[in-house]
């Protein structure tokens, strides 16, 4: 939804985040590889990013336990290493990267082993990024996507590599419910009043799938509370 990024050579270019900058340099400064190097600014004022080869999913589909394991396990790095930042900042325990799908996650040899695009990343309770990629890479209405059981399965595999507590566990589905309906409020204002998107489908056709979702979740609510109980 960012216009105006290119890609030269091996580096990233696009508009300036004084945000992401300060981000990318903390994750270096501990020592996190998951997210790409922050390496200046160009003539343009631009930021400089480092560009990390690998594969990035096109649409969410269908993935497998590993993967979901190992999307959980680097979440939960991304946010220990940004716990001092989030400290200095306040707003929550965590730096929140607030849109972590697999869309925005960089594979290689089918392993998800880092996270791009921190437009939206923010301060703020580490569960609603939880929360969120239990939506994005586990749970779908449509049918294709699989049994419920199977997609409650995959929540209950993303809780355990993440290591939640279980109090946090029984806030899941609440969560995700809740992050359901920031996505309908934001669709609904990008569709009204913000500018249009660069690519993907229409601001209409995202609620219509936002509103299916949300169905969904709160159709099988039971079932996906007793995978993770």
């Amino acid at each position: 939804m960012t216009p105006g990024i290119v890609k030269i050579g091996q580096t990233v270019r696009r508009p300036k985040s004084a945000f992401t900058r300060t981000l990318l340099l903390h994750f270096a400064q501990a020592g996190f590889d998951g997210v790409p190097q922050h390496l200046g600014r160009d003539e343009l004022d631009r930021d400089i990013l480092e560009f990390l080869p690998g594969d990035v999913p096109a649409k969410w589909r269908a993935l497998t336990d590993d993967q979901v394991a190992a999307a959980g396990s680097l979440l939960r790095r991304f946010h220990e290493a940004s716990q001092a930042l989030a400290e200095r900042l306040g707003g929550g325990p965590v730096i929140c990267h607030n849109d972590a799908g697999p869309n925005n996650t960089v594979f290689r040899h089918g392993r998800p082993v880092a996270f791009i695009d921190f437009d939206f990343a923010s301060a703020g309770d580490p569960l609603e990024d939880v929360a969120y990629m239990a939506w994005s890479w586990c749970i779908s209405s449509k049918p294709t996507r699989g049994y419920v059981a199977s997609q409650a399965h995959q929540v209950r595999v993303l809780a355990d590599a993440y290591r939640l507590s279980a109090a946090q566990r029984a806030r899941l589905m609440d969560a995700v419910h809740e992050r359901l309906v920031r996505n309908e409020h934001f669709w609904t204002a990008r569709a009204s009043t913000g500018p249009p998107v660069i690519s993907g489908p229409p601001p209409t056709e995202v609620l219509a799938w936002t509103s299916a979702e949300k169905a969904f979740v709160a159709r099988f609510q039971t079932v996906f509370a007793a995978a993770l109980a």
